[in-house]
């Protein structure tokens, strides 16, 4: 296959709005050592990539500066060494960066066939949201078969994913969400309970459905006044693992009662880590979520797509959080 000398990318061309995303020319990707050459079949939008637009998430040192952690596509250059892959191998692949553009480089490592009976729009809409979940839920956060798990934001990417993935390994599933509509979204992708956090005060929800107890372990990316609210909802040994701060990162914590009820609090990011650590956690997913994902138990849920040249719309949507699920760029 003769590869074009440039590709059509959506650069960030100042800080700002969704406006600033430009298409614009650019080389294609020079691929390092262990490194793969994808074209790009879809991408997927995260809040980190507003983030970055807005200029609140630099790109790690050496990354791409085009924004866009997840992609679909086909493998069409390997650097010399892989022999994980091959071109023409279809894969969906973790990025630290260069995902909104025709051509993405990706570590070969950080690579995963794509799951039985996919499309490109649903497998790109994998890596980041998956790589994250498993990490903070199953990993930092200890997750076990008949504990209670609480995840804010549960029609988010992340929030549909950590349900359904917490669902099928045995937890009990309470979410927060912004309306009935989303609530009963949830409800369906197996949250046991879906609290409307516009009507009721989600602490005194939780606290019913455990009968006082309190939850075993809460995935939060709302930070601010919900940190405390969170110590309050956490059990005996409950963990708080925080993986974004909507709402500010900021907050006084009586520690008193972290001590008392022999809490952990914990979080991560995910961009800045080794390809060596994001190989761990691709190798964790595949023996232990492929399979479900293959058999159809697991599923993204695809809210809307858009094409590559309107980029600046997905982030209008996703800014506006009227979506469920997962927003997509195709090519």
């Amino acid at each position: 296959m003769t590869l074009p000398n440039e590709m059509t990318a959506i650069e960030i061309s100042s800080f700002g709005g969704p406006e600033v995303l430009r298409p614009a020319k650019r080389p294609l990707p020079q691929l390092a050592a262990d490194e793969v050459l994808i074209k790009v079949a879809a991408a997927g939008i995260n809040r980190p990539d507003i983030l970055q637009r807005t200029g609140g998430y630099a790109p790690p040192p050496g990354a791409s500066d085009l924004p866009g952690l997840e992609v679909a596509g086909e493998i069409v250059a390997v650097a010399p060494g892989v022999s994980s892959w091959q071109i023409g191998d279809k894969v969906a692949a973790l990025v630290a960066g260069g995902g909104y553009a025709e051509y993405c480089a990706a570590p070969a490592p950080q690579c995963l066939a794509i799951p039985k009976g996919f499309d490109m729009i649903h497998a790109a809409a994998l890596p980041e949201t998956f790589f994250t979940v498993w990490t903070n839920v199953f990993e930092r956060g200890g997750l076990k078969a008949g504990e209670t798990f609480l995840v804010h934001g549960g029609s988010s990417g992340i929030g549909t994913t950590a349900i359904q993935l917490a669902h099928q390994f045995g937890a009990k599933v309470i979410t927060t969400v912004g309306s009935d509509e989303k609530a009963a979204s949830c409800r369906q992708l197996g949250a046991d309970v879906a609290i409307n956090y516009r009507k009721s005060d989600f602490v005194t929800d939780v606290m019913l459905a455990t009968n006082k107890k309190g939850v075993d372990l809460i995935l939060d990316m709302v930070g601010g006044d919900y940190i405390n609210r969170n110590l309050t909802c956490l059990g005996m040994d409950g963990r708080l693992v925080m993986i974004a701060f909507l709402q500010g990162a900021k907050a006084e914590v009586n520690f008193a009662q972290v001590m008392v009820k022999r809490q952990t609090i914990t979080g991560s990011t995910l961009r800045p880590r080794s390809v060596a650590q994001k190989a761990s956690i691709a190798a964790a997913l595949k023996a232990q979520v492929w399979p479900l994902l293959d058999a159809g138990k697991v599923k993204p849920q695809i809210y809307k797509t858009f094409p590559l040249a309107e980029a600046s719309e997905g982030h209008r949507l996703m800014e506006s959080s009227a979506h469920t699920g997962k927003i997509v760029l195709t090519l």
